[in-house]
């Protein structure tokens, strides 16, 4: 393996030498066997299939469940990179957080001229009946992910914010499952900080964000759309490690102005409910009135105050890939310093001047939509047809404030195990955070999602790529 196709190889260096955080996983696989990691690599996937580890793709038939590709390669961090990331992360939660409060109370971002009116105001993730609301605590973004992708040694940049309800965490903590159970040797011989503490540290954040109503143990919940939702195995699984209920809608009802859940003693009120139901679907009384997913009356009795929603409603609009372009003068408003971590480049295609570019450069340049996430309604230029770069230019000229465009960035490459020993494939990175009203929790590493087609810069589950564990050195 090299870098020399111009990508920074994470693993080795140009001349072909193991990288520091890389050496000493380096030196066990020039030792071992590549037979028998295929068939570790066999078995991987058999654990995965038997765990009921798949997801739905969405615009397929329902039988068409997936199994996401692990790949038994781990990805590899240094403790002093990890560091440098971490302070970054932080700082970025820090001001979306705010952020949010901001666009919902005083709109003072607004009145310096910072973010136009209109994108808040035209915004469909802006939630009107969020405006004056006082969340638990001031928390609006109880998990976070933060997608991150690497251009060099030192160059990291954010390429998307996830603060509605990231997903993913679980592939994380079966991933390093998976290879605790099939190389503990590994772990013997190289210090690798721990994940799996994850959904006590997750209840134990959830728990500290429960609301002045809550009497004694806050009762958390997670709050479910039901077995057909792509994301199920995940809403269980974090349940059941958190060891706590998961409901749907028609379980719960407004009890004494609280939300209680359904029990075999009849129904117990809920202090906290980490919801995986869109903002939409939330509350028929206040959004989508068609909705049978969500629980009646429960903005009412957030509003209140007699219940923590994790994520807050209204957290998308801090998705929004518009919002995105702004997040350098974001945390440079609520903080007071420059952003740690750096944007991507973005023409905001609602500009004339941006749009005109974009247009002329089309086959050079990423789109996406402002609202888009999974790598749907995606356009990755270099890689497009004729067709498929015609297609989108009518899109654009048709709606143009609907999509961004980014410069398709050279995105390291870490390695993946083939038949021939090591490849190359590109990557990117979400971490996971947890936001309590005392304390912002990064967990050590995150999900590490691989574009498994060779040359192939396009990493998500959905369009085909896999995923693999992630290590962050030192403990």
């Amino acid at each position: 393996m090299s870098d020399g196709d111009g990508f920074f190889d994470e693993l080795v260096t140009p001349d072909g030498q193991p990288r520091e955080a890389y050496a000493d996983y380096f030196g066990w696989f020039a030792s071992e066997d590549v037979k028998r990691l295929a068939r570790k690599s066999a078995e991987a996937e058999t654990f995965f299939r038997r765990t009921g580890i798949t997801f739905n793709v969405y615009g397929q038939a329902q039988a068409d469940e997936r199994l996401i590709p692990f790949d038994i390669v781990p990805r590899i961090i240094s403790e002093r990179e990890w560091a440098r990331l971490s302070k970054g992360i932080d700082q970025r939660v820090r001001a979306i957080n705010a952020f949010l409060y901001d666009i919902y109370h005083r709109q003072e971002i607004l009145r310096a001229g910072r973010i136009p009116k209109e994108l808040i105001a035209r915004n469909a993730a802006f939630l009107p009946q969020m405006l004056g609301v006082e969340p638990p605590g001031c928390v609006y973004t109880h998990i976070v992910g933060v997608d991150l992708v690497r251009t060099s040694a030192d160059e990291f940049f954010v390429l998307e914010d996830n603060a509605r309800t990231p997903s993913g965490v679980s592939y994380m903590l079966e991933n390093r499952e998976t290879m605790l159970h099939m190389f503990p040797e590994l772990f013997s011989r190289i210090k690798v900080q721990q994940v799996s503490d994850y959904p006590t540290r997750l209840r134990k954040s959830l728990a500290a964000s429960a609301p002045q109503a809550a009497n004694g143990t806050p009762v958390v919940a997670v709050l479910t759309p039901g077995i057909h939702n792509a994301a199920y195995f995940e809403h269980a699984f974090l349940a059941d490690h958190m060891g706590v209920e998961l409901i749907e809608g028609h379980d719960c009802r407004v009890v004494d102005g609280r939300i209680a859940m359904r029990t075999t003693r009849g129904y117990m009120p809920i202090d906290v409910v980490y919801r995986r139901v869109d903002d939409d679907y939330l509350d028929p009384l206040s959004f989508n009135p068609e909705s049978i997913l969500g629980i009646p009356g429960v903005m009412d009795v957030y509003r209140a105050g007699g219940i923590t929603i994790a994520n807050a409603p209204g957290t998308g609009i801090a998705d929004d890939k518009a919002i995105y372009s702004y997040m350098p003068d974001i945390v440079e408003f609520y903080t007071g310093e420059k952003a740690i971590l750096k944007n991507v480049p973005t023409w905001r295609c609602s500009e004339a001047a941006a749009l005109a570019y974009v247009l002329d450069n089309l086959s050079e340049l990423v789109v996406k939509e402002v609202h888009g996430s999974g790598g749907y309604g995606m356009l990755v230029g270099p890689a497009a047809s004729k067709r498929e770069l015609a297609r989108f230019r009518a899109k654009l000229k048709a709606r143009p404030e609907n999509y961004i465009a980014q410069p398709t960035l050279a995105l390291s490459t870490v390695p993946i195990l083939t038949r021939a020993g090591l490849a190359p494939r590109h990557v990117d990175l979400r971490p996971f955070v947890l936001v309590s009203p005392d304390r912002i929790d990064i967990t050590p590493g995150g999900l590490t999602r691989v574009a498994l087609k060779k040359g192939s810069l396009v990493v998500n589950s959905s369009q085909g790529g896999g995923t693999k564990d992630t290590w962050v050195l030192g403990e």
